[in-house]
């Protein structure tokens, strides 16, 4: 996504799979104290996963027992929000992706454009880039896991235990393209078409050494936010500034490439800030949005130094990091677009510029403010999808393109008709069904391949049993969640009642 398919990595990923909720709907009245839930030797940021289960040794009242059945079937153990957020991101980078295609073949020689490079289309880049969600989403991630060990003690064994996850779906992908080639070559596809997609492909796979950083530096990142809050947001923020401006400003161009890590660990620490408050859960809030639902974590509003959120400051800050994009692109050296298009002397994603991190804190500040809706979504109607992607985001992220190159190649090689010119009344009549056809397509390089990314490590294994204490039945009763992601038991707060939805 970055530029073109045809000349530059494509801008996309979907760093973690799954990230856990900090906090379970309150069920009884308020100020009431559920006994059995201050049990000896609770750490400060731990919470019994399911009110109302046996904590201790003690059992809850029978119609406590219900309530809290009830409230694992509603809202598991898990930050349906950050769920949501990576839904709707993983779906806006696909969509992006599948926009792009502008290919015409003549026999022996596939051409490969880039449809977004037309008119103003450079427009859907504004919302259809949502890389930053996904650091964001994996930066809580991060961030709930590092909360579940003591000072970071043992972030090794996570790191390891992450990167032999993702593995295996990788080598799976990996090994189907080599198999894949020689097949194509036997029966006849042209060289030149066959090596132009499979060069293509794996460039899906350049965001595994930025995510690798990135959750390596997790502990840094959250020590860092831990001790300075806002400030260190703003060093973070800053540093990128630092180095578009020495960039441009006295042609240090190689210099440039630092921002690969330094503009991701924008929305990355945010991430790891919404998952991390900061504050006495008593006292802020923040970290109870069951009692006070429109006071969000303090993640992005510390963006700009302030100790807490609200909706005005986070519309201030969506606003204004808007402003900057748009400021940014009309008296600076960056392109319009958030991605790469043919023609353009520089890419704003190869590597990522300033108005990139601006598009980061506008996304994240947008994110936050839709916070119950999008929570209320993952809960009810998009429950299925959103658990699903939770499931094989890897999956669908290393395919989605695969899909789209089987669909135009049967088309193109297999029938000999060419796309539709892109924009054209024809390409937008015929939207639908060439995205049926990918979609469908992918759904079934995913039950496919969906395996290898469903299947569990012996190291996370291993890392479940030590950093999750269970409560009530396995995975909070929500199927498909993973022991080794539970979310961190936090010191317990009086519970209050909180309509379905809230989070």
């Amino acid at each position: 996504m970055g530029a073109s398919p045809a000349t530059a990595p494509l801008d996309t990923t979907t760093l973690d799979t799954t990230t856990d909720n900090a906090a379970v709907a309150g069920l009884t009245q308020p100020g009431l104290n559920l006994p059995g839930l201050n049990p000896a030797g609770l750490n400060p940021h731990e919470r019994p996963l399911t009110p109302g289960a046996p904590v201790g040794g003690r059992s809850a009242a029978p119609g406590t027992r219900a309530a809290a059945t009830s409230a694992r079937r509603r809202e598991p153990g898990r930050d349906r929000f950050v769920d949501a957020v990576r839904a709707v991101a993983t779906l806006g980078i696909v969509a992006l992706h599948w926009l792009m295609p502008e290919a015409a073949w003549d026999g022996q020689t596939l051409w490969i454009g880039n449809a977004l490079g037309h008119g103003h289309a450079w427009t859907l880049t504004w919302v259809l880039q949502t890389l930053p969600l996904l650091f964001f989403a994996a930066g809580a991630s991060a961030g709930y896991q590092h909360a579940r060990l003591a000072r970071g003690e043992g972030w090794g064994r996570v790191l390891g235990s992450r990167l032999l996850r993702v593995a295996r779906p990788v080598g799976a992908f990996l090994a189907a393209w080599v198999v894949a080639v020689a097949v194509l070559l036997a029966a006849g596809v042209p060289d030149g078409a066959v090596w132009r997609l499979a060069r293509i492909a794996p460039q899906l796979l350049w965001f595994l050494g930025v995510w690798v950083a990135l959750v390596a530096l997790a502990p840094v990142l959250a020590a860092a936010w831990r001790r300075w809050q806002g400030r260190a947001v703003l060093v973070v923020v800053a540093a990128p500034l630092a180095v578009d401006l020495l960039r441009f400003g006295m042609g240090i161009e190689g210099l440039g490439w630092a921002n690969v890590l330094l503009v991701w660990s924008a929305p990355f620490l945010l991430g790891i800030a919404y998952a991390n408050p900061g504050a006495d859960s008593d006292a802020n809030p923040a970290a109870n949005p069951a009692a006070d639902p429109d006071a969000y974590r303090g993640a992005a509003s510390c963006a700009v130094g302030f100790a807490g959120t609200s909706r005005a400051r986070l519309a201030v800050l969506a606003v204004a990091a808007v402003g900057a994009m748009v400021a940014l692109v009309a008296l600076g050296p960056y392109p319009a677009s958030m991605v790469g298009m043919p023609g353009d002397a520089i890419s704003n994603l190869s590597p990522p510029t300033a108005p990139v991190l601006a598009q980061s804190l506008a996304q994240v500040a947008l994110a936050l403010l839709a916070r119950a809706v999008l929570t209320r979504w993952a809960l009810g109607r998009g429950r299925r999808l959103v658990d699903s992607l939770a499931r094989r985001s890897m999956t669908v992220y290393l395919w989605h393109l695969t899909a789209m190159f089987a669909v135009l190649g049967a088309v193109m090689l297999g029938l000999g008709e060419q796309p539709p010119v892109p924009w054209s009344t024809d390409w937008w009549s015929t939207r639908p069904v060439w995205f049926g056809a990918f979609g469908l397509t992918l759904l079934g390089l995913v039950r496919v391949f969906g395996r290898f990314e469903a299947r569990r490590t012996p190291a996370v294994r291993q890392s479940a049993s030590r950093t999750t204490t269970r409560v009530g039945p396995r995975n909070g009763g929500r199927p498909g969640a993973r022991d080794d992601e539970r979310a961190p038991r936090q010191r317990p707060t009086p519970l209050r009642t909180s309509p379905p939805g809230r989070s």
